[in-house]
């Protein structure tokens, strides 16, 4: 049976929640938004492709900055309404230059910074 991108479940805006997970270490590396054509081309062309809200426009991971996610393996839930990209990360994967996005936890109450920016 092949794959239709648009059997996802897409919120109003056309847009769907993307997870991005490293394969050899299983860290959440990244949250952004993915549309039905960001689907598609990450399939063909195996390099995570995501829909940027702020400028209106794809965004291939890594594409200006070097950090790159080539896709391992495209999952997605149970409700069809999240997906999971699976990646080889290259360099951080966070926009502060940290390796993932998740840095920040709440613990006793606290806020504690898990991770420093990686050294260029």
């Amino acid at each position: 049976m092949s794959f239709d991108p648009q059997s996802l479940r897409y919120n109003e805006d056309g847009l769907i929640p993307a997870i991005a997970q490293d394969r050899a270490s299983g860290e959440v590396l990244m949250m952004a938004w993915m549309n039905a054509e960001s689907v598609a081309r990450s399939l063909e062309t195996g390099r995570v492709t995501y829909w940027s809200r702020s400028r209106q426009a794809f965004w291939v991971k890594g594409e200006s900055s070097g950090h790159s996610q080539i896709l391992v393996d495209f999952r997605y839930d149970c409700d069809r309404d999240c997906v999971l990209v699976v990646v080889d990360q290259t360099g951080p994967a966070c926009h502060t230059n940290r390796r993932s996005c998740f840095y920040t936890a709440v613990r006793a109450g606290e806020v504690v910074e898990l991770m420093a920016p990686e050294q260029s």
